[in-house]
C-alpha cells in the first residue's frame, strides 16, 4: 500500500459559512469569498497531483471516540438550515473507501480506541469545500470525526497516528475556521473588524510557522494565544488544525490563505 511517490502535504482550510458558494451573498462579501472559492479550487494544483483518496476531518462532527466514517458511496447531511432550498438539493457523488477506512483505524489502534460509522453522511464542513477542490466527485472521501473532549493534545496524537497516510498517497484534509465568533463575525468593531480576530490570525499564524519542533507545544497552549476566547468561544472549528499539524510531523508550516469573511480575519495553512 505504501506509495512511491512524493510524501502529500496536509491541509487545514477555511470551509466558510453554511453551503456559501451556492446562495446569494451580500454584494460587500463576494469579492473575498470568490478569493475562498479561487483557493479550494487550486488547492490539488498546490498539492501538486490528484491523490489517491481523501481523509476529511470537519468542525462538525465530533463523537465520544475517533470515529471513521465507513461508507461504499457517500451520501451529504445538510447539517444547516434556514438557506434556500436548492442548497438541500445539491449532490456530491464521492466514492468512499472501506480500504482507507480500515487504514485509518488500523493506524489508530495503537493509541486510540476507535469506531465506525456506516450511515452518516458527509457533513458541509466536509462536503462544501469538496464540491469545489473535486468538483468531479471522482477522488474516494473518508470522513474521520474529532474527539467531543476537544482536547488538542488528543487531537495532535490522532495526526501523528495516521502520518503515514501521507506517504500512501491519502490526502489529509482538515476542515473548519480559524475565528468562529458567530456574534462578533456580523458586530463589527468601530474599526470595521471582527473583534479579536486580527490579533489571533496574527497569534496563530506565528504558532503554525514556527520551528516544527515547538509549534505542537504553541499549538497544545492555544486558549493562551492572543484573543484565543474571543476567537473560539467553542474551539471545535480550530481542532482539525491540531490533526494536520500532528500528521505534519517535522514538515514546515505555511499560510496559504489569508481572507476577511464577515469581517473576520481568517487563515488556512499547509503542512509539508
Amino acid at each position: 500500500m505504501v506509495s512511491k511517490l512524493r510524501r502529500l502535504p496536509t491541509y487545514f482550510i477555511p470551509h466558510g459559512g453554511g453551503p456559501w458558494p451556492f446562495i446569494e451573498l451580500p454584494a460587500e462579501q463576494r469579492s473575498e469569498h470568490q478569493r475562498l472559492a479561487h483557493f479550494l479550487r487550486g488547492l490539488l494544483a498546490d498539492v501538486g497531483r490528484a491523490p489517491r483518496a481523501i481523509l476529511m476531518i470537519s468542525g462538525h462532527w465530533e463523537e465520544r471516540r475517533p470515529t471513521v466514517m465507513q461508507r461504499e458511496v457517500n451520501e451529504l447531511l445538510f447539517d444547516y438550515s434556514g438557506f434556500p432550498p436548492s442548497t438541500y438539493e445539491l449532490h456530491y457523488p464521492a466514492p468512499g473507501s472501506l480500504e482507507l477506512a480500515r487504514r485509518v483505524q488500523d493506524l489508530l489502534g495503537a493509541g486510540f480506541s476507535s469506531a465506525t460509522d456506516q450511515h452518516r453522511g458527509l457533513d458541509h464542513g466536509a462536503f462544501v469545500p469538496l464540491m469545489l477542490i473535486v468538483p468531479d466527485a471522482s477522488i474516494p472521501v473518508v470522513q474521520l470525526s474529532l474527539v467531543n473532549t476537544l482536547d488538542p493534545e488528543t487531537h495532535l496524537g490522532i495526526g501523528r497516528a495516521l502520518a503515514a497516510l501521507r506517504d500512501e498517497d491519502i490526502l489529509i484534509l482538515a476542515s473548519g475556521m480559524s475565528y468562529h465568533n458567530m456574534r462578533e463575525f456580523f458586530q463589527p468593531s468601530e474599526s470595521g473588524e471582527a473583534r479579536g480576530s486580527r490579533r489571533f490570525d496574527t497569534w496563530l499564524t506565528r504558532a503554525v510557522v514556527a520551528d516544527p519542533y515547538t509549534r505542537a507545544a504553541q499549538l497544545a497552549q492555544w486558549q493562551n494565544g492572543d484573543d484565543a476566547r474571543v476567537a473560539q468561544p467553542r474551539e471545535e472549528h480550530l481542532i482539525p488544525l491540531m490533526v494536520a499539524a500532528g500528521a505534519a510531523e517535522n514538515d514546515p508550516g505555511r499560510r496559504v490563505y489569508s481572507g476577511q469573511l464577515f469581517h473576520a480575519y481568517v487563515s488556512g495553512y499547509r503542512f509539508g
